[in-house]
């Protein structure tokens, strides 16, 4: 129950923040809606081409507080974060995957896999569907794993 809570508020926040987000010349990269200890916290993460810097993630939350006071999608107490998503930026939209093929990947499964442990580190050959192919950096073997498999699956050293 908790869990289709938090998706359906990270889904409307979504829908209530992209165009705002992209107003700016934005992307929205990610809504998490996320309780940490007592705490709930909103976390919007925006990029853009070259990154986003301070000025960007304030312009956002100005622009983004008031329509969310309106909507009210969020009846706990929450703070409102606005941020990178960072260099090790974690993929999660199936166009994530689509726009980094070829990228050095980072991944932590929620099992080890056989012969190659619960996590690795190579490119992102493919994505389709759900499955994630990675050519691995240890043996230069591809394997495909399953999305809903990884605890996350994050770019390595990205060049922003």
């Amino acid at each position: 129950m908790a869990n289709a809570k938090k998706k359906g508020t990270a889904t409307a926040v979504w829908e209530l923040v992209q165009p705002i987000v992209e107003g700016f010349n934005l992307q929205l990269w990610d809504v998490r809606y996320v309780k940490e200890g007592s705490q709930w916290f909103l976390r919007v993460f925006i990029d853009k081409e070259g990154g986003v810097d301070i000025n960007d993630c304030e312009n956002v939350s100005r622009a983004i507080d008031k329509p969310l006071d309106d909507l009210d999608p969020i009846t706990d107490n929450y703070i409102l974060e606005v941020s990178s998503p960072g260099v090790e930026r974690e993929l999660v939209l199936d166009a994530h995957f689509e726009q980094f093929i070829g990228a050095d990947i980072m991944v932590k499964m929620i099992r080890p896999i056989e012969g190659i442990g619960k996590e690795f580190k190579g490119v992102l050959k493919a994505y389709c569907d759900g499955d994630v192919t990675i050519r691995d950096h240890s043996d230069e073997n591809e394997i495909v794993i399953a999305k809903k498999d990884a605890a996350y699956i994050k770019l390595d050293d990205f060049d922003i």
